[in-house]
């Protein structure tokens, strides 16, 4: 399972808000929201908020074993 738990440390050491993403980056809501349910983005979305964050794609996102299955 990808997790997005790492963009949220990587935005609060930056200092970046959602809020921010929103109004100053263009980030819709609905891809907020995609990313707080961890739910599937594209590698455009991604290179986006790598550049917007000025980080690597592992200070956005982790893959973590899904046990269960």
């Amino acid at each position: 399972m990808i997790s997005y738990e790492p963009l949220y440390r990587t935005m609060k050491e930056k200092g970046i808000t959602t809020y921010k993403l929103i109004n100053q980056y263009g980030v819709s809501r609905s891809l907020i929201d995609r990313l707080k349910h961890n739910k599937p983005i594209s590698t455009v979305t991604l290179n986006d908020l790598c550049t917007f964050l000025d980080c690597r794609v592992e200070d956005i996102l982790v893959f973590e074993k899904d046990e269960t299955k």
